[in-house]
C-alpha cells in the first residue's frame, strides 16, 4: 500500500480553498493508496514515512519563497517529491520566463524591476505589474500610463517586502479570448480550461482578487497545444514531470503567448473536470510505485 502525501497549506484569510484535495485525497484511497493531505510547513510531518509527496495547494509560498524552496530541498532527499526540488527552485521566480523566451518560446513581453534598478514604466500603453514570486494575482495591478505615481508607489511597497517586479503589457487578448490553461499530468495532456480577465481597472494591488473568473472547459487549439509543449520542452534538465500547467493568452497578432508555466502547485480545476480524476489517481500511483 503506497503511502501519498498531498502537500497544502494552512488555511487563512489570504489562502484560496483547494476544492480538489478532499475528493483526490478519497479516490487514491478507494485506489488503495495510505494517502492524506499534509501542511508543507508542519514540522510534525515524517516526510521519509511517505513514498511519494505531491505538492498540490501550498499557495502561501510566494511570500515566503525562500522557506518553501528550502523545505522541497530537504523533503526531497527525504522521499520522491512532484515536481523535484530543482523544478521548484525554477519556478518558484517568474524570472523563468526570461530563459523560455531565450529558448525561442513566444512569452508574454516581461521586464523585470529589482530594488535599486530606474523605476521606468511605459508612457504609451496600459501595463501590469506584479511580483516575480506571486500566485493567484497577489500583489498585482493593472495601469494606465497617466497612474504612474500609484504604479511606483506599488513598486516601492514589493522592494520593500524584498520582491523583485514584474512589468508586462496589459495584454487586451485576455478581455475577449481570455486566458487558457492547459493542464498536463504524466506527460500528456490531461485536459485545459479558460478564464476570464482577473484584473479589472482601478483595483487596488492589495486587494485579494478572484483568481480564476469565470473559468470554463476548453478545447485547445493546434497552436495552442505547440507552444505549450515547446514551453515544456524548455524547463532546464528536461526533468521528469509529474504535473505542469501551461497559461496561454493571445498576443497582438492573435497567436498564443505563454503568460505563465506552473510547475510547482497548479490548480487542477478537477472538480470542472471530474472525469479526469482516474487518470490523475492513476498516474500519481505510478509516481509512487518509481520510487
Amino acid at each position: 500500500m503506497p503511502r501519498i502525501a498531498l502537500v497544502t497549506c494552512r488555511p487563512g484569510p489570504e489562502t484560496a480553498e483547494d476544492r480538489d484535495l478532499p475528493g483526490l485525497v478519497r479516490a487514491l484511497r478507494e485506489a488503495g493508496a495510505e494517502a492524506s493531505a499534509e501542511v508543507w510547513d508542519d514540522g510534525d510531518v515524517d516526510w521519509s514515512g511517505f513514498d511519494l509527496a505531491v505538492i498540490r495547494s501550498t499557495w502561501d509560498y510566494s511570500w515566503r519563497a525562500a522557506e518553501f524552496t528550502a523545505w522541497a530541498e530537504r523533503c526531497g532527499a527525504l522521499t520522491r517529491l512532484a515536481n523535484p526540488a530543482d523544478v521548484v527552485r525554477w519556478n518558484t521566480d517568474k524570472r523563468y520566463l526570461a530563459d523560455l523566451a531565450g529558448a525561442g518560446v513566444p512569452v508574454v513581453e516581461t521586464r523585470y524591476i529589482a530594488a535599486g534598478d530606474p523605476l521606468d514604466l511605459p508612457d504609451a500603453h496600459e501595463y501590469v505589474v506584479k511580483p516575480a514570486s506571486g500566485a493567484g494575482a497577489r500583489f498585482a495591478a493593472r495601469y494606465t500610463p497617466d497612474e504612474h505615481d500609484t504604479a511606483v508607489r506599488h513598486l516601492r511597497r514589493m522592494h520593500a517586502d524584498g520582491l523583485t517586479a514584474m512589468v508586462q503589457p496589459y495584454v487586451r487578448g485576455i478581455d475577449t479570448a481570455g486566458e487558457r490553461a492547459l493542464q498536463y499530468f504524466g506527460g500528456t495532456l490531461l485536459h485545459a480550461s479558460r478564464k476570464g480577465a482577473v484584473l479589472a481597472p482601478g483595483t487596488p494591488y492589495d486587494r485579494r482578487k478572484v483568481a480564476h473568473p469565470g473559468l470554463s472547459d476548453w478545447t485547445p487549439t493546434p497552436e495552442e497545444t505547440a507552444v505549450a509543449g515547446k514551453a515544456l520542452a524548455a524547463v532546464p534538465g528536461v526533468p521528469d514531470l509529474l504535473y505542469a500547467r501551461v497559461d496561454l493568452v493571445d498576443g497582438e497578432d492573435g497567436m498564443p503567448r505563454v503568460m505563465e508555466l506552473e510547475l510547482v502547485e497548479p490548480n487542477l480545476f478537477l472538480w470542472l473536470h471530474p472525469g479526469s480524476v482516474p487518470r490523475v489517481v492513476d498516474e500519481i500511483l505510478r509516481a509512487a510505485a518509481a520510487r
